[in-house]
């Protein structure tokens, strides 16, 4: 099975880590805490959440009563620095071969403006959706 926004398993990750996160509240988060109630590996979640502290949209304290919490506000945090965070800039290309142009030169494309259109609907979903908003009832 596939689709036709692949989000990787580290972005994912990210995402929803980041929204459990906020959800708990004051205070740092412990990786234990976030691991036993999902199942995840801590190593391969805490490799994902040392990158959100290094794109500075987590702080992270060492010790017993140690974790990780937002840096910023959580209504100023989108879903798009997140993902960006992991995977890097969103690509916004229209074609889903690589190059530029049909490498079949077709002249117009198979798809019509279905990937470009799915592409920004999907830019401007992440960039206006803020952790804060995913937790609003």
């Amino acid at each position: 099975m596939s689709s036709i926004i692949a989000i990787s398993e580290a972005a994912s990750l990210a995402l929803h880590s980041m929204a459990a996160i906020a959800r708990e509240g004051e205070g740092p988060v412990s990786l234990g805490r976030i691991t036993a109630s999902t199942g995840i590996s801590s190593a391969h979640l805490a490799k994902v959440l040392q990158r959100l502290v290094k794109a500075g949209l987590l702080h992270s304290t060492r010790g017993p009563r140690g974790g990780f919490e937002p840096a910023r506000p959580i209504g100023e945090i989108t879903l798009l620095e997140v993902y960006e965070a992991i995977e890097g800039p969103l690509d916004d290309r229209a074609c889903l071969l690589p190059g530029k142009g049909c490498p079949f030169r077709f002249s117009r494309c198979l798809f019509g403006d279905l990937i470009a259109e799915t592409n920004k609907r999907f830019r401007d979903y992440l960039s206006q959706t803020t952790i804060q908003s995913l937790l609003e009832d």
